[in-house]
């Protein structure tokens, strides 16, 4: 099995982004404001927007099931306040809970939640109850930077962020560290603050001693790791020089990466620098990188012919696409062997 553990729905109906404009436009009008219930949206419509984008691409590239949450340049935690959010998230959620109804073969829920900046963490916990427990979500969204590029919240390491640590260790989930829009001018929301973010995540954990408290919390660094694994002779000297354990003790049995690298090259140095138990299979189709590499005549992020070339062998191969996912997602890998898979 191939498990994409990083997908979005970068292809919701229109209806969608016309209620969130609605949404934004009552923040100063109140008497804009529209009502979740004003958002219709039909199974048809899910379909199509499904079927013809992200099941036709897995279907063609050869991927079995995509974890799926909301688009995460959607999220925009950065905009309203906390019942905004709220709303906004709960809205995003559910129509990622109907689409793996739609198509249980094909794709699992993960959460985004309603966070807010410097506003309390232990409000995002209704929402991620919800998600576990009624939509079967495996994972959340975290976003370390809810002020779209401005970062005003403390550090991953502090205990700002423990309410949701808590819940993720009770329900044995991770937590997918992305972050959302930059409304900075200085940070290009898909080319530099997703990836500084990916970066600043797994330094501000290799600064503290966040596993301590929680030896079994676990974070998935998307995009490929941003800066990480090119510069990990930097981070094993950094740790070293703060008298740090070695990062394979430190960090690797709580940090994962994924395959959302969109070359070559690049997948090659992920696989020989991390070891392949922290590298997981994501593609994030249709998403950051939508074009054909003119380089190859194929799209940048069919990562699959990546993994495919890359130099390792059967058995790591199969870590990377499928059981990796299942040790650090074991409620997908409870859910999938309730499926007999």
């Amino acid at each position: 099995m191939i498990i994409d553990i990083h997908g979005h729905y970068t292809t919701a109906p229109k209806a969608l982004e016309s209620w969130r404009n609605r949404q934004i436009a009552g923040i100063n009008n109140p008497s804009e404001m529209p009502k979740a219930s004003e958002l219709r949206i039909s199974d048809d419509e899910l379909r199509d927007s499904i079927e013809s984008n992200q099941l036709k691409l897995m279907r063609e590239r050869g991927l079995d099931l995509t974890i799926f949450s909301p688009r995460a340049s959607f999220m925009a935690h950065h905009i309203g306040d906390v019942q905004i959010s709220r709303t906004w998230a709960a809205i995003c959620n559910e129509l990622c809970y109907r689409v793996s109804q739609l198509f249980p073969e094909h794709f699992v829920p993960a959460a985004m939640l309603p966070q807010s900046p410097c506003v309390d963490t232990a409000t995002c916990i209704p929402e991620l109850v919800k998600c576990v427990e009624q939509y079967g979500n495996v994972a959340i969204n975290l976003n370390p930077d809810p002020s779209g590029g401005h970062w005003t919240s403390p550090p991953l390491s502090e205990r700002y962020w423990y309410p949701i640590y808590e819940k993720m260790i009770e329900y044995d989930i991770p937590a997918m560290v992305h972050v959302s829009t930059s409304c900075n001018a200085c940070f290009h929301t898909t080319g530099s603050h997703y990836l500084n973010a990916d970066t600043t995540a797994f330094m501000q954990c290799l600064t503290s001693d966040l596993f301590r408290d929680f030896p079994t919390l676990r974070f998935v660094i998307p995009h490929g790791g941003g800066a990480v694994p090119y510069h990990w002779g930097r981070f094993r000297g950094l740790a070293q020089e703060l008298k740090k354990p070695l990062l394979k003790d430190h960090l690797l049995n709580n940090i994962f990466f994924d395959t959302c690298v969109y070359h070559q090259p690049g997948i090659d140095l992920l696989t020989r620098v991390i070891p392949v138990d922290n590298i997981l299979f994501a593609s994030e189709m249709i998403g950051a990188v939508r074009g054909i590499d003119p380089e190859t005549g194929h799209y940048f992020d069919d990562t699959k012919r990546y993994i495919e070339a890359a130099h390792v062998d059967a058995e790591e191969r199969h870590k990377i696409y499928e059981g990796n996912a299942r040790r650090v997602y074991p409620r997908l890998d409870a859910l999938l062997k309730s499926k007999g898979q």
